[in-house]
């Protein structure tokens, strides 16, 4: 009996220690952080929040940056030489190309020119992008330490290579909350690309709340059937009936948690709730035939498929334009290993004229200064050729040590270029940007301080970035 007894004073010790924890910085100390009654100290040094929102346009598999954005013209001359060592300067491989016996420098084959005031060089393969570089700020020194997909995805989202951490829109739902009462803080939209519909697969794990409560995880809208799984009610039940039975088990719900003090029963009833008014929200919130003609059109002709990139696109904005804090767009697709060159016109196919019409769209609304677009995917690829190399054929491996990203809004300076590679878009030789400090530089747009978002767990204090991360002052106004 003694040890029971013991056993229950640890496990409600642990109940309320965690509760305190959880109810730290998501309801007090991110409050003091965002809306504090400063001192005068502080007041003068207080950064106000330029960006409220996200969208996030995830391009799964990592695109190639010699192929679209990070232009290269010396390699033309060096098609199917050895990639120097002392460029390689023996940086791991993938299990794909370590057994080559050479790596032959594979040149792009598609053209690239200068757009706009910015001057930006872009692939042919992007020309709607192009059209809109003065609004974007390309970065194209990211680097990352993860060589393949899974652990270089989970550290993109996530801030580490393990899977169990939150995502990044579970950390925004968690220090920023929800600005709708009608729809989650945090969603997410998937679609498969032309290119190579079928690589990597996506787990829900990416848009998992981890150790942070449950109600700060991503809801995910399905490409087909309802949008929302469990969402209707079941034939026979009414409005009126459902809402009895809600009360009811947030009533015993309730009783649990004045017993256990345990914080995710509190979230089973937020859930229960939302989900009860998103029945309403929902259906209108996928209901394009308000959206005008001119708008369809720009979004392009894949616009009302829905699980399309660009149906995506277009329910992102009318996410946003409804408070939905943080909405996360994967594409699946970008793994070319092989026969690049056709597969990544389909991929641009699907991404170029959506992921444009987004940023006019949201510029046109007067949203676009209060939202961050980020367009990337978890790597780059290799200069030299995966496989057999010919003039008009190449594939490309990983490679974390250098790739392309762009982000628009949210202060962000538009048309700048920043960071450089080398002549053989293998190494960073100016101003590197790694994944957590463009977090810390998210985060810092949004008005949060990335060293004070934490939240404790078994025993240390955790953040998206780790205990890395410096807020790249020279991207933002």
């Amino acid at each position: 009996m003694a040890d029971l007894f013991a056993e229950a004073m640890r496990t409600n010790r642990r109940q309320f220690l965690s509760n305190s924890c959880r109810l730290g910085l998501g309801s007090m100390a991110l409050q003091t952080l965002l809306n504090p009654k400063p001192t005068a100290v502080e007041a003068s040094e207080q950064k106000q929040p330029r960006a409220k929102r996200v969208i996030y346009l995830c391009q799964s598999g990592a695109p190639s940056q010699i192929d679209l954005f990070d232009h290269k013209p010396a390699m033309a001359e060096r098609f199917d030489e050895d990639l120097p060592d002392s460029i390689r300067q023996g940086q791991r491989l993938t299990t794909m190309t370590s057994g080559q016996q050479r790596f032959p420098i594979a040149p792009t084959i598609f053209k690239f020119r200068q757009h706009g005031e910015s001057g930006a060089t872009v692939s042919e393969l992007m020309p709607h992008v192009a059209a809109i570089s003065d609004d974007l700020c390309y970065i194209k020194s990211m680097h990352t330490e993860a060589i393949n997909h899974d652990p270089a995805i989970t550290f993109l989202q996530t801030g580490a290579e393990q899977a169990g951490r939150p995502s990044f829109g579970s950390w925004i739902s968690y220090g920023l909350g929800s600005e709708s009462e009608e729809l989650p803080a945090f969603v997410v939209l998937l679609s498969r690309g032309s290119g190579r519909p079928n690589c990597q697969p996506l787990y829900d794990r990416l848009w998992g709340s981890g150790f942070l409560e449950s109600r700060h995880q991503g809801v995910k809208f399905m490409s087909s059937g309802d949008p929302v799984l469990f969402l209707n009610d079941l034939a026979g039940v009414t409005r009126e009936g459902r809402r009895r039975n809600l009360n009811a088990i947030a009533a015993l719900n309730q009783m649990t948690f004045e017993e256990k003090q345990d914080p995710e029963i509190n979230s089973r009833i937020a859930q229960y709730e939302m989900a009860y008014r998103m029945q309403m929200s929902v259906p209108e919130i996928v209901d394009f035939s308000e959206e005008s003609a001119a708008t369809l059109k720009r979004y392009g002709p894949n616009v009302m498929k829905r699980g399309h990139y660009a149906y995506n696109c277009l329910l992102a904005r009318r996410l946003i334009e409804r408070d939905v804090r943080f909405v996360q767009l994967y594409h699946m697709g970008w793994d070319q290993h092989n026969a690049l060159p056709k597969q990544i016109r389909g991929q641009c196919a699907d991404t170029d004229q959506p992921s444009a019409a987004l940023v006019q769209d949201l510029k046109e609304r007067g949203l676009l200064d209060e939202t961050l677009v980020i367009w990337g995917g978890e790597f780059g690829r290799t200069i030299y050729s995966q496989g057999e190399l010919t003039a008009d054929n190449y594939g490309r491996d990983h490679h974390p040590r250098c790739f392309t990203i762009w982000v628009a809004g949210g202060g962000f300076k538009p048309g700048t270029s920043f960071g450089e590679t080398d002549e053989f878009s293998y190494n960073i030789v100016r101003d590197p940007v790694h994944i957590h400090d463009l977090n810390a530089t998210l985060l810092h747009q949004l008005g949060i301080d990335h060293r004070r978002l934490t939240f404790r767990h078994q025993g240390r204090d955790f953040r998206l970035t780790d205990v890395h991360g410096n807020v790249i002052h020279d991207i933002i106004t």
